[in-house]
């Protein structure tokens, strides 16, 4: 089932937070994250698609139909909450089995499903424990199995990762993906976890302030980011504000630059992003876009280092990302450059 926002606003009753027409579609069997920082609506996308909000304007489908005043329990979804809201008191199998009880499955029926869930999400032999006795990922699982269970036409899965520690997190998305792709959901995830979002969806809406800025793969994210909001959302960078002085070229303060100026025209403010992985060090003498300066704070994360280059003239350093960090001079490829707009006071 497709899943469908269409110019979708809401506010919360006395807050100016909220969402402003947001047009989003997840197709079938796609896995579609929303991300965004605190407060920026991602959560409220997700609340209105379970029916855990109302009050909206425009428009909110599943499957092409129209779910307005469609109550929860009608709308065939299942959900994973960030603390996994499991009932402590009742055991793993029947935490999973809980939602095909609501629905009127017979107990023989019911047990089998939850057992057979909880074997393909490797817990079959942890069926009659409690789930307080389980470690983090292990609830996440019951959790998953559970929202799983009742064969929803979407999957909606609230910061499924954050109360995991980091070490365990790469491991269940990796689980979290082969399960969704399983089960054919069209799924939904929310996150503000760029690394989660990016490695675990098909493609990816970032959301900011209650407004859709971009929705597009993971890699035309961050590849090619709409403006400098993204672009911080998607990866490290290095923003500088700057002025296109002609076709191909930039002005940055401290050098005039080779760059991809697209449509934008000569005396327009702009903004320029570099990646800290496109910065090439050391470069011979005459490499285009190559500033001279001097080195700064080195950090070593094992394949690689991240380190300050303060180019001449600069107020401030830029970013960089290598095996061996730059020591003189830096260059910067034109053709990996980004000209964005310019920040939006």
């Amino acid at each position: 089932m497709s899943l469908t926002l269409e110019n979708v606003s809401f506010r919360y009753p006395g807050a100016a937070q909220g969402l402003d027409d947001v047009s989003v579609q997840a197709r079938q069997g796609e896995l579609l994250a929303v991300m965004g920082r605190s407060g920026s609506g991602k959560s409220t996308v997700l609340r209105l698609v379970a029916g855990l909000l109302d009050g909206y304007h425009g428009r909110i489908a599943i499957g092409g139909e129209d779910v307005a005043g469609v109550p929860v329990w009608r709308r065939h979804v299942g959900m994973v909450f960030q603390q996994y809201a499991l009932f402590p008191h009742l055991s793993v199998a029947e935490n999973v089995a809980y939602g095909l009880r609501m629905r009127g499955v017979k107990t023989a029926e019911r047990e089998r499903a939850a057992l057979d869930m909880l074997d393909r999400v490797g817990l079959a032999d942890l069926a009659a424990r409690r789930p307080m006795s389980l470690s983090g990922g292990q609830q996440q699982r019951v959790a998953l199995a559970r929202a799983l269970a009742v064969s929803p036409r979407v999957l909606l899965l609230d910061e499924p990762l954050a109360a995991l520690d980091a070490g365990i997190r790469q491991q269940l998305r990796d689980e979290i993906r082969t399960l969704q792709q399983a089960s054919g959901a069209t799924t939904l995830i929310v996150t503000h976890d760029r690394d989660e979002a990016l490695s675990l969806a098909d493609r990816v809406a970032v959301i900011d302030n209650g407004r859709l800025l971009q929705i597009d793969t993971p890699q035309r994210l961050y590849d090619a980011p709409a403006c400098a909001t993204v672009a911080g959302f998607t990866g490290l960078s290095t923003v500088l504000p700057a002025r296109v002085t002609r076709l191909g070229m930039v002005d940055v303060g401290f050098a005039e630059l080779h760059a991809d100026t697209g449509a934008w025209r000569p005396g327009c403010a702009v903004s320029l992003l570099v990646r800290p992985e496109h910065i090439q060090c050391d470069p011979p003498v005459g490499t285009v876009n190559r500033l001279d300066g001097r080195p700064g704070a080195v950090r070593f994360f094992g394949a690689s280092c991240r380190f300050d280059f303060l180019p001449d003239g600069a107020a401030t350093p830029l970013l960089g990302e290598s095996r061996t960090p730059a020591t003189l001079a830096i260059a910067l490829a034109p053709e990996h450059l980004r000209v964005l707009p310019p920040p939006v006071n």
